[in-house]
C-alpha cells in the first residue's frame, strides 16, 4: 500500500511497500493530513501518481469532493490513470446536505436553501456518473461507512480479477 495526499501540492508521499514498519508509517501520515483552504490539483496529484507507480495497481481515491470551479477537474485527472489502474473514487457523503435536501421549505428562504442542497447533490450524482463512463468505479459513502465500503470494494475487485 502507498499513500499519496496533496492540495495544492503534494503533501504526503510514501510508495507502496509493505509489512509492519511501512503500515506504521502509513498510518501516521494519514493521522497527520488536513484540510487545505487552496484548492486541490488534482493533475498534477495524477501525474505524480503515474511517475510513481509503474504497474497496475488499484487507486483508491477518497475526497469530500468540495463544490468549486476546479471539480470537473478531477475527472481528467482520475482519466489521465484509467489506462493503467484502476481507480475506485470514493466521496465522502455529506448527511447534512442530503438531509437539506430533503427538507419541507416552510419559507422562501428555506426553498432557495433545499434547492441548492439538491443542486449541489444532482451535480455530485452526475460527476460520478462521468467517472463511472470513464470506467472508474465511483461511490460515494458516509465517514462511518468508509472501511467496510473499501474492503468490500475490494474483495469484489479480487473476485472479479480486475487487477
Amino acid at each position: 500500500v502507498g499513500l499519496l495526499s496533496y492540495a495544492r501540492n503534494i503533501r504526503q508521499r510514501i510508495p507502496a511497500m509493505r509489512g509492519h514498519s511501512h503500515l506504521r508509517q502509513f498510518l501516521e501520515a494519514l493521522a497527520e493530513i488536513r484540510e487545505d483552504e487552496w484548492e486541490a490539483d488534482h493533475l498534477q496529484a495524477a501525474s505524480q501518481l503515474m511517475r510513481d507507480q509503474k504497474r497496475r495497481s488499484l487507486v483508491v481515491w477518497i475526497t469530500d469532493l468540495a463544490e468549486t470551479a476546479m471539480t470537473p477537474e478531477v475527472i481528467e485527472a482520475v482519466a489521465k490513470l484509467m489506462p493503467r489502474h484502476l481507480v475506485l473514487f470514493v466521496v465522502i457523503g455529506q448527511p447534512d446536505l442530503r438531509m437539506a435536501a430533503s427538507r419541507r421549505p416552510e419559507s422562501v428562504s428555506d426553498m432557495y436553501q433545499v434547492s441548492a442542497a439538491q443542486e449541489v447533490i444532482h451535480r455530485r450524482e452526475l460527476l460520478l456518473a462521468r467517472l463511472r463512463e470513464r470506467g472508474a468505479l465511483a461511490v460515494e459513502a458516509d465517514s462511518g461507512e468508509l472501511a467496510p465500503l473499501l474492503v468490500n470494494s475490494y474483495l469484489a475487485i479480487k473476485q472479479k480479477s480486475q487487477l
